[in-house]
């Protein structure tokens, strides 16, 4: 069954973090929508590779629409996180138990909507601290399932392994 994954973007994101998830789960029959602050706007991966067209403004949706979150690294999710309103609809998947997929800086915007505490995670190493004084449990591994809901990994070395495990949580 298709679902609807909303993706949280901006420019500097991790390129390879937003395009191999986006593509496995297009290819998976996934509509994905991409959020940022304002639809038609095109942001840029921090390789360049990544020329990203916005289909929705935060203010154009509502987390009930989705079926789940993808939060892709790079600089994009602490950009993302100074406003309260992407903040709020990351702190909907997680309170609803609904899929949210995270890799390397993801989960700094999990932090900021304090829906780490109790959590099994990983994200990049230089957020491991900060992760812990959110209340996570930080797992140094590929990639980190917790409660059937919350996907985390480490790098673009883990997308094989992150993507797989998202693919398993939007097939049910």
């Amino acid at each position: 069954m298709s679902k609807k994954v909303a993706v949280l973007v901006t420019d500097m994101v991790e390129d390879s973090e937003y395009t191999e998830p986006v593509h496995a789960f297009k290819e998976a029959g996934h509509e994905v929508i991409n959020i940022e602050k304002e639809a038609g706007k095109t942001v840029k991966g921090k390789q360049g590779e990544a020329v990203i067209t916005i289909d929705k403004g935060i203010d154009e949706v509502n987390p009930n629409e989705f079926d789940a979150l993808l939060i892709p690294g790079g600089f994009s999710p602490d950009q993302l996180r100074a406003d309260d309103r992407f903040v709020q609809f990351t702190k909907v998947f997680m309170d609803e138990k609904k899929p949210v997929f995270a890799i390397c800086h993801g989960p700094q915007l999990l932090i900021t909507a304090k829906a780490l505490d109790g959590r099994g995670a990983t994200g990049y190493k230089s957020i491991k601290v900060d992760m812990e004084y959110a209340g996570a449990t930080y797992k140094d591994e590929e990639v980190v399932v917790c409660q059937e809901q919350l996907v985390t990994s480490r790098t673009p070395d883990d997308l094989p392994a992150f993507n797989r495990e998202s693919l398993k949580l939007l097939a049910k």
